[in-house]
């Protein structure tokens, strides 16, 4: 199979990569990213001898880079996205730009150029917020986002769904809940607490640190998007999600305790604004059609994660200097 994955330089679509060049040898990969600021080719320093694997600088929503990429392609998987909250707060275009537009760009390519299937990566956060006892997101429930950022994902899943139903583009979805683990950017809630106590600094916590997320293990999504692929029914939405809902200060206290340290190393800051209390994912259907369910517990997950990024401090600090960003100019001119 050949697979177009967008985004691939971020932090769950590197993992994908690593997962299915481990799983699936006999394929062929290659990874569009435009190297924004949480794109960081040295995530896949180590594939850069593998004939397997092609990296192309360029942007998802200009055509003249995408068109001759997915006609060449198999499948086209797309991750690429602008992703964090505060940002899209801060500066809503390129949110507009990259999620909205981007995928236009890449669904008229599958359009014209007959992709066997387009799989779109979206977000629970595009269902809005759930209240302490209502029922987790499902895929019938409602779109209600909250923020610029889901927003923008949700009129990407609007689109896919449209050229599914429309122009009849073979398309499979899957909302996700909140990824952790390895090449995590470190601006991130779970990598920022690791690596600032690691760096003994405190850990900001936004407002009571009550807000309670439903976190799913990176290579547990990689494995769940993998099954899509090979069985997942086309015009079909899949919810991941990883089984548990802690709360933030309850995540940021097992890290700290993890590495030596108490509560006194977490920090209250001020909430970000429209901060959404509650997130969780019922994934019945997954594991009813495609056998599918997390393996890795948060206890498991979060000890490898932490243990990770002691592991490779080189990376991460590079991240948080911006030296990361001096390396990929030098390097990757762009398509």
């Amino acid at each position: 199979m050949k697979l177009l994955v967008t985004g691939g330089s971020g932090f769950i679509g590197s993992n994908f990569i690593h997962y299915m060049l481990e799983a699936h040898p006999e394929h062929t990969v290659v990874n569009l990213d435009l190297l924004t600021y949480a794109g960081n080719p040295q995530n896949h320093a180590h594939l850069e001898n593998n004939p397997n694997y092609r990296f192309v600088r360029g942007d998802i929503a200009d055509a003249e880079v995408v068109n001759p990429l997915v006609k060449a392609t198999d499948v086209v998987v797309h991750f690429a996205a602008e992703s964090h909250v505060d940002r899209s707060i801060l500066d809503p275009e390129n949110f507009i730009r990259t999620n909205i537009v981007g995928t236009y760009t890449l669904l008229e390519a599958a359009r014209t150029y007959g992709v066997k299937r387009f799989h779109h990566i979206s977000t629970d956060e595009v269902f809005g917020a759930l209240e302490p006892d209502d029922p987790p997101f499902n895929e019938e429930t409602r779109y209600d986002p909250k923020s610029p950022y889901s927003a923008s994902k949700a009129s990407a899943d609007h689109l896919v769904r449209a050229y599914a139903h429309t122009y009849g583009v073979p398309v499979t979805l899957s909302n996700c809940s909140n990824n952790y683990g390895p090449y995590h950017f470190p601006e991130k809630f779970i990598p920022l607490t690791i690596t600032n106590l690691l760096e003994s600094k405190k850990a900001p916590i936004y407002g009571d640190g009550q807000q309670v997320r439903d976190w799913l293990h990176v290579r547990d999504h990689c494995m769940a998007i993998d099954e899509i692929l090979q069985r997942g029914r086309l015009g079909h939405t899949y919810c991941i999600g990883g089984g548990n809902q802690p709360t933030n200060y309850d995540i940021a206290v097992r890290i700290a305790r993890t590495l030596g340290k108490d509560e006194s190393w977490l920090e209250p800051v001020k909430d970000r604004p429209g901060h959404d209390r509650r997130y969780a994912i019922d994934f019945t259907k997954m594991n009813k059609d495609l056998q599918w369910q997390p393996t890795i517990s948060l206890d498991m997950g979060l000890a490898s994660t932490i243990q990770w990024y002691q592991q490779h401090t080189d990376w991460w600090q590079k991240v948080k200097s911006g030296a990361y960003q001096q390396y990929y100019a030098l390097q990757y001119k762009q398509a």
